[in-house]
């Protein structure tokens, strides 16, 4: 079968693009695979980070989409008829990329026996879009199939397209970081003394509630002893203003701030590192730092918002709690005077949630 994707791939950075890169590699495994990605993918407005790229080795892509030029959308076109596929699958996890994805869907959907998937990251925007529900509703006309990996994002869906054809699973479990590090070596390389090790990974965005984290520590202070909470990953607003808070509230001796992209390379070394992940977000659909943490075996503990609750199993895997300080705090207590193996349950959980399996899904469902 001749597949195409289409959406970000390395070097483009974010886990939409290590996403794409996965799948890719499984379905190349019995497939004729064409990766269609970005020549610019986002505008200053939609990324302040300070880099949308990094350094990356590996399988190369079509750098043909514009998303802000319509020549751009109708060369891509063009390309795909070329390749005459029989599946394409776009990844879809904003509206700013409907009109894109939009042109190029309605040039290519006539193709005989051709069929369009459309993997749903997110249906809306984590920050409110003007068009955005008119924008994606127009882009979904196209889609023959929808995968959504959370009854959050199929609930979305459904919204906008109520006889959309679904196909349900969950978000495999990211396998392109490296292997474990054995535990003191991580920390060393990290410059970390500390006993206990919270971790708190991925871009640092508002509704991801380190707020919340921090001040959740005040109560840990209280309870726990020589422990840190390790934030890495690049802020998406003023950083600032989260050292400030850590100061104020007499907690920034126990974070390690580290305000940057994470490459590839050093993602092994933080979860390696940490006893925990702790995502405490105000909302969410999913996330993709949760298969990263089943990768290495690392338990996590999540607000139960959105999809979040429906990958993580209740003092199994992780712990769930309220998005509020002390609901946060309790359960990083908890998990600390708790005897439960969490790793072990882990290793044998995760095994649902390969790539192979996910792959496979999508063949058999088309």
């Amino acid at each position: 079968m001749k597949i195409v994707l289409i959406g970000p791939f390395p070097p483009y950075r974010g886990g939409i693009s290590m996403f794409n890169h996965s799948l890719s590699r499984e379905l190349n495994e019995k497939h004729e695979v064409h990766r269609i990605s970005f020549s610019f993918l986002y505008p200053k407005i939609f990324f302040p980070g300070k880099s949308q790229r990094f350094e990356f080795q590996g399988d190369s892509s079509s750098e043909i989409i514009s998303s802000i030029n319509p020549i751009s959308w109708i060369k891509t076109a063009k390309h795909i008829k070329k390749i005459k596929p029989d599946l394409v699958i776009f990844q879809y996890w904003h509206p700013f990329f409907a009109p894109a994805f939009s042109s190029i869907a309605r040039r290519i959907n006539k193709l005989n026996d051709l069929k369009i998937v459309i993997n749903c990251n997110n249906i809306f925007p984590h920050e409110k879009m003007i068009l955005g529900r008119f924008l994606a509703k127009k882009f979904f006309k196209y889609g023959d199939y929808f995968i959504v990996m959370t009854d959050s994002v199929k609930k979305d869906l459904l919204s906008i397209i109520p006889n959309a054809s679904c196909i349900d699973t969950h978000h495999p479990i990211y396998d392109v970081f490296g292997k474990r590090t054995e535990k003191g070596s991580a920390k060393d390389i990290l410059g970390i003394n500390s006993k206990r090790v919270i971790l708190f990974f991925g871009l640092v965005r508002n509704y991801k509630g380190l707020d919340l984290l921090i001040e959740a520590s005040k109560n840990l202070k209280v309870e726990l002893t020589n422990f840190k909470i390790v934030v890495a990953g690049e802020c998406y607003s003023d950083q600032n203003k989260y050292i400030e808070l850590a100061k104020k509230l007499e907690v920034d001796e126990s974070f390690i701030f580290n305000f940057r992209f994470i490459k590839n390379e050093e993602v092994s070394n933080y979860f390696s590192a940490a006893d925990v992940v702790v995502l405490p977000y105000k909302s969410a659909t999913q996330s993709g730092i949760v298969p990263i943490a089943y990768h290495f075996n690392v338990p996590v503990i999540s607000t139960n918002v959105g999809g979040l609750q429906e990958t993580i199993e209740h003092k199994k895997s992780g712990y769930l709690c309220n998005p509020d300080p002390i609901s946060i705090s309790n359960s990083i207590i908890d998990f600390y005077n708790s005897n439960n193996d969490f790793s072990t349950y882990i290793k044998e959980y995760k095994k649902q949630f390969s790539w192979q399996a996910f792959a496979d899904k999508i063949i058999t469902a088309i």
